[in-house]
């Protein structure tokens, strides 16, 4: 890796999240020593920037004016930051030694690589993959998300199964280096995603225009997860149905129609088995979601772009098929299956 501090910046966006900086901060002070740290804060009410400042007086501060949330938020603070990489790093993570030359050197050494993630692995359980982004992401043709190493909530152990550089569809924003002017010339996060899935649209973007996503296992960080919204919580559920139906109106190539028709069925059946397991604001989270789509469905279609660099965007038709039919709990037992 050739590039210096001057050309590498960690930008770690924070809400209230002053015992997280407490607690990851120094592993990330400790081993990265050749990128500049800023810490975007989205108008935390909590004494986060006096903590930094009165502990980590070299670490650079943005302050954004209101909470913008995550793609906003980085949008804003990016927006002051220079350098020609940008590592994109949640307050809940903790790395390792060594965790930034593999990133960078795949973005410098291959013109075509716009985003990079490292294995992202569970901090309360070490040996597993993390919820997140675990090694790497990919989406079926209704655009629900998965990973290596992770099914919806099924997460697999690190058994090196996973341990080779490769292209992947998206890359978690736990973690995730980036050319800082691919990022600039397709416009950054979009926000009304406020939170969640901007990265899996930013990536299916740089796709679009002909760009690659990369995972690389020689990189390693430790994720806690949930430090914003935990799983149990009904905003979250809400954020990922909705989001996850822009992703597809603003990228799938075509038969939009036919795609949300799917979806409504689909997503349908996850609303009566909430209802059904009694957890009724998840079930509601989801028609919110829907309401949500509808009443920005002419703004987020305005959005989309006839560039398409795949008609087969998707690594299976239906991943929620193999999950709950076929029982497929693993990312290579998956592979096995004819899609």
């Amino acid at each position: 890796m050739n590039a210096k501090s001057s050309q590498i910046a960690i930008a770690i966006l924070n809400w209230n999240g002053k015992n997280l900086l407490k607690r990851f901060l120094p592993s990330l002070t400790k081993y990265s020593k050749e990128a500049n740290i800023y810490v975007i804060d989205n108008a935390s009410t909590d004494d986060s920037i006096l903590f930094l400042k009165e502990n980590y007086p070299e670490l650079k501060i943005i302050e954004n004016k209101q909470n913008f949330g995550f793609a906003g938020g980085y949008n804003e603070g990016l927006k002051l930051i220079k350098e020609d990489y940008l590592i994109l790093l949640n307050n809940d993570v903790e790395v390792t030694k060594n965790w930034i030359p593999p990133l960078i050197e795949l973005l410098q050494t291959k013109a075509e690589v716009a985003a990079v993630q490292p294995k992202l692995k569970d901090l309360n359980k070490p040996d597993y993959f993390e919820y997140a982004g675990a090694a790497g992401g990919f989406i079926d043709q209704l655009g629900y998300p998965f990973c290596r190493g992770r099914l919806f909530d099924e997460l697999e152990k690190d058994e090196g199964q996973y341990n080779d550089t490769r292209e992947i569809f998206w890359a978690s924003g736990a973690c995730l280096a980036l050319k800082r002017q691919v990022f600039m010339n397709l416009g950054g996060f979009d926000e009304d995603y406020f939170a969640h899935q901007e990265e899996i649209d930013l990536c299916w973007r740089f796709k679009n225009f002909g760009y690659k996503i990369m995972y690389t296992p020689y990189s390693q960080v430790y994720h806690l997860g949930g430090g914003s919204l935990n799983a149990q919580n009904p905003k979250k559920t809400f954020l990922n149905f909705r989001n996850s139906l822009f992703n597809l109106v603003k990228n799938a190539p075509k038969k939009l129609t036919c795609l949300i028709i799917s979806r409504v069925l689909i997503d349908s059946s996850a609303i009566l088995y909430f209802a059904f397991k009694l957890q009724l604001k998840h079930a509601l989270a989801i028609v919110s979601a829907y309401v949500s789509f509808i009443k920005l469905y002419s703004k987020i279609k305005s959005k989309r772009r006839e560039v398409f660099s795949s008609e087969k965007y998707f690594r299976v038709k239906s991943i929620v098929w193999h999950k709950f039919f076929w029982r497929i709990k693993s990312y290579e037992a998956l592979t096995s299956k004819k899609c």
